[in-house]
Parts: structure tokens; sequence; C-alpha cells
């Protein structure tokens, strides 16, 4: 990681900041603003803009130390602040050595979805000017708010148009690759996934913020959430979030803001207002729209949330509304809908984290507010989750330290998960209407004040419907040189078997699909392959000196079951790091197993 030297801290008083192509100008940290502020949110960040933001603070302050912790694929320098009190530098052994609670703070992971790269930068200012003294002495922060720097300098007009602005353009989904980084947590295709991978395996982060927008359903909500959704994840972990750290938020910006969040979903089914299973007729999300985090499927099962309380939203702040189109209608009488989650698999970044034992807090801006309105609602979802983090530091840390402990050997895990309907549940729909954009006349969605009850059936959670037991130890052998890659990539720890080892299990195959390769953003060149078959004991299975033993009871035990199970829909062999050892005409799955 690179280092760039800090001036003498003079806080507050004749900073400089370069922006790029200007001359250098006096400024003051407390004046310092970002480029949504400056603009009155018509614009969003360059690249150049986040830079030079960070180092402004970095200058000025003795707690935040700029770095870097990787390059893009087109070649930029991944910008990362770390900040805390009695850090010497920004290394991973003087974070660890605070011995405080260590939080990544992540956005613009999908370059059009620009609020969590605007909130980062705020709440790096306020952490500066000492806005959150008391956090300061439990926690100390990762701020990466432009992780996906070479979609965000792809700025159009037409990039997610529907969305309420910035009015003049922002960037894109996918990365300089053409891939969606919010897919590539396990199989790390592109460079930001990797440089990633190696953040939290140097750093290792006990929580991670991951902040999108999302323009799914038509609902009330200014703000939805999500923890991990794999069923594997530990018990532990996901108690916490979901009885008592959402809850907490949900209650507390409710009461301070007077605005409504929830669990993130889409309506499914029934007819009427989501963009899966039956938009309604205009419903800019039901023409395609996408989703933050995702569409589709399949994850972790757990009781119902709890119901919000449906009580009007204050009035949306922005510019004036154009012709009025409402979208969002109400459900068909005697319809009955749900309100469904995305998706399981780990290639998610909330689902990956929490697959390594993690609290993953997932934030979506709703598309339809107002640029501003995004912005707080994102500021206010980290301020109330960072509250809590901080009355419950110890409760974290000792969450974390027991499900790295907890024995998986011998248990059954999922490695295919599909959504399961559990009971009702209250979901506030809401309305939009039609507004011009002034830069190019195109039709934006704005939010209206309208709330609209609904029950629901829950399909928030998920169930397994296909599970392996774990083995105390995997053997992956050494010519499979692409899936000892990724592992290590990865972090998982494995050891060369000095000896041949014996009375080990074989997977026999029974049924061996490999699909086309789609060429998506999602799944880039690969064809996803699927396996199915029976682990037994062979006797004549013999584990050769050279092979790489995985003990599983290791940390990351959870995350290195799901990329070597064979049946698993997001590990080596659904990505094709094994497919030189699996064709047509192979019966035994390369990789061994001993209980």
């Amino acid at each position: 990681m690179s280092r760039v030297m800090k001036a003498v801290p003079v806080l507050a008083l004749g900073l400089v900041m370069t922006v790029s192509g200007q001359a250098q100008q006096p400024t003051s940290l407390a004046n310092l603003k970002t480029k949504a502020e400056a603009t009155d949110y018509k614009s969003t960040s360059t690249y150049d803009d986040v830079v030079a933001f960070m180092k402004t603070v970095d200058a000025a302050s003795p707690i935040v130390f700029y770095t870097t912790y990787g390059k893009t694929y087109e070649g930029r320098d991944m910008p990362m602040a770390v900040v805390g009190t009695g850090l010497k530098d920004a290394t991973a052994a003087s974070v660890k050595g605070t011995n405080k609670l260590r939080v990544h703070i992540q956005g613009n992971i999908h370059a059009g979805e620009v609020e969590g790269k605007e909130s980062a930068q705020v709440l790096l200012r306020e952490l500066a000017l000492g806005k959150h003294a008391d956090w300061l002495q439990s926690m100390v922060f990762l701020i990466t708010p432009i992780f996906n720097a070479d979609g965000n300098e792809k700025f159009a007009l037409t990039n997610r148009q529907r969305q309420n602005g910035p009015i003049n353009g922002m960037g894109t989904r996918q990365n300089g690759q053409n891939l969606n980084i919010n897919r590539d947590f396990m199989k790390l295709d592109t460079p930001e996934g990797t440089a990633f991978a190696k953040l939290w395996n140097d750093y290792d982060p006990q929580v991670g913020f991951d902040l999108h927008t999302s323009d799914g359903s038509t609902t009330a909500y200014y703000l939805t959430y999500a923890p991990p959704l794999n069923p594997d994840t530990s018990d532990t972990i996901m108690k916490i979030m979901k009885d008592e750290w959402f809850p907490f938020v949900t209650k507390t910006i409710k009461a301070e803001h007077g605005w409504d969040t929830f669990y993130y979903g889409n309506v499914e089914g029934g007819g009427g207002g989501g963009r899966r299973g039956g938009g309604a007729p205009g419903d800019p999300a039901a023409a395609g729209g996408r989703g933050a985090a995702g569409a589709g499927g399949a994850g972790a099962a757990g009781a119902a949330p709890p119901p919000v309380t449906a009580t009007p939203p204050p009035p949306a702040r922005g510019g004036a509304a154009g012709t009025p189109e409402v979208v969002g209608a109400p459900a068909q009488p005697g319809a009955t809908r749900a309100w469904g989650t995305f998706e399981h698999v780990p290639r998610f970044h909330n689902n990956y984290v929490g697959m390594r034992n993690r609290f993953a807090l997932l934030s979506e801006a709703y598309a339809y507010a107002t640029f501003e309105d995004r912005i707080k609602a994102t500021d206010y979802f980290l301020n109330s989750s960072l509250t809590w983090a901080n009355q419950n530091v110890k409760k974290i840390k000792d969450a974390v330290a027991a499900a790295d402990k907890e024995k998986i050997v011998g248990t059954t895990l999922a490695t295919r998960a599909v959504k399961k309907s559990g009971g009702m549940v209250e979901i506030l729909m809401g309305e939009v209407e039609n507004e011009v954009n002034p830069v190019n006349s195109a039709n934006m969605s704005r939010r209206k004040d309208v709330v609209r009850p609904e029950q629901m059936i829950d399909r928030l959670w998920f169930e397994p419907s296909k599970t392996e037991d774990v083995a105390a130890t995997y053997y992956v052998p050494a010519t499979a040189t692409k899936a000892l890659e990724l592992l290590r990539k990865q972090g998982i720890a494995m050891k060369a078997v000095t000896a041949p080892v014996r009375g080990v299990e074989v997977f026999t195959i029974t049924s061996n699909t490999a699909r086309p390769p789609s060429n998506s953003i999602d799944t880039g060149s690969h064809g996803l392959r699927s396996l199915d078959g029976a682990w037994a004991a062979d006797a004549a299975a013999t584990v050769p000196a050279g092979a790489f033993a995985i003990d599983m009871t290791q940390p990351l035990a959870r995350l290195a079951f799901y990329l070597l199970a064979p049946t698993s829909d997001d590990g080596l062999t659904a990505w094709n790091y094994l497919d030189e050892m699996l064709g047509a005409d192979v019966k035994v799955y390369p990789i061994l197993r001993k209980k």
C-alpha cells in the first residue's frame, strides 16, 4: 500500500486543496464541500474530486491517513482513508494494534449508485472535525468511497435515467472490464474484487458496510437494508443483526427524522408495483430497472422482521415536479403479493462478508427520492448503525470471535438455497410521478408522499435446497493450479501434504452440467457448472504427497466449504476453476475429503 506523506496538521485553518487542472486554493476543512454539496446536488463527484477531498482531509487531520489498496482495471489507484486515534500510520499492523473495532465503509461499487460515495466523504469530514469523538474511542475506520472508480468516470445522462438525479449524470453499474464487481467476490475476476479480498485479509474488519441505491418496487421507504442472506451464515451473527442492530436503526431513523426504512425487497406476484412478478403499467422498474444489490432468488432462514409503523414521512426536498404521472398501482383486489429479497450467493458483498464470520450491512437508498434526500438517508443509516456499534463494541467483537471458533465439522450446511415463504409482514408501498430533468428533458421518477400499507408474504430469508456434510479436511490436487491460486487470494489456509493420505472419501459424479457462457456483466465469460452426486468412502483412494490439505477448523471454514463443496452454486466448480479436471467422461470429483 502506498502512503501519502501528511502535511503538518492544521485543523480547519489555512488548508490547501489541489484539484486536478486547478491552481491551489486556500480553504477550511469546516467549509470543505463534496461535489454534490458544492453543486446544490446537481452533480456527483468524479474520481479526481474524491481523491482531492480525501487528501485535503488527510492533510488537515492527525487522525486521518490517506492510502491506496490496489489498482482498478484501468490503472487508477484505489483510495482509502484510515481514520482513528492512536494510529501511527495506515498499515494493518497499526490498525490492529489499536485493539478497536475495525469498520470498513464502502461506496460506489455500482457507479450509478452514488449516494454512498458522497455520504462516505461527509462522514470522513465529520470524523476529522471531531463530530464523532465517542466513536473514535472505540472504533477505527477504513473508508473507501469510490470502489468502482473506472465505472464512475463513464458519466452519461442516460445511466439510470429514471433515477431522480444527479441531473448532470452518473457512472455505470459495471467496472472498466464490463463486469459487475458485486458478483465477483467468490471468483475474483476483477482487480477491484481481488484488492477487496486482500484488504479484508490484511485488516480483518469486524464490520463491513456496502452502500447502494435501489430502483426496484415503488415503496414509501427512503432506504432499505439487508444483512448476510446465505443460510450458512453463523447464527451468532444473524441473531444480533435481526433482533438488535437493524431494529435499532429502523426505530432511530424514524424517531429522529420521521423516515421509514425496512428490509430490502421487491414485490413478487399478485400484480402491480414490482419489477419482478408484475410491475404496474408504466412503472419504470418494470421496464428493466435493476436494484442496486441484485435480483432474483434464492439464503438465510430466520424469523420475519418486525413490522414498521405506517406513518407518512415528511415531504421530499428537491426541484419542482414535472407533469404528474402516477406510478405504482395498488395490488388488484384479492391478490396476495410477497415481499422478496435478492440472492443468497456469496458473490454478493453482504453474503460474502457473512461467510467470513463478519457483520455486513447493506443499504439501498430509494432511487426515486431526490439525490439530496438519498444522501441524507444514507447518512442517517450510517449514523444510527455506528451509534449502535459504538454502544455494543464488546458484543460485536465477542460475536465475531465466537463465530470464528464455531465448530462446523460434522454439521450439515447448504450448498444451494431457495427463498422460503414465511408469515405475513406489513410493507409500506408508495407512488412516484414524472419529473423532467432540466438538463436533457428526460423523465425522471419522483417519490410522492404516499404511504399505502399492505400485508405481504414474507420472503426475506432462505432455506437450503441442497446440502453437504462438512468434512474435517479437504484435499486439493497440486495440479489444480487455478483453484489453488483463488483459494490463496481468498485467504484460505492450507498446507502441503508431505506423505500419502488414505482413508478418504470421494465424490462420485452423477450429473455434470455446464451452461454456455452468457457474457453478461454478472458472469463474464463463465458458463456456470453444476455437479450432483454423493460422497462415499473409497479404500483405494489416496491423496498423494504434494496435494494441499485444507483444515476446516480455521476461521474461514464457512467460506472454504462453499468454495470446495462440489454441489456449491458459487464455488470452484460453479466458476470453472476445475474445468480442466471435469470433462464429460470424468466420474470422480478431483477434490477428496476426510471426515
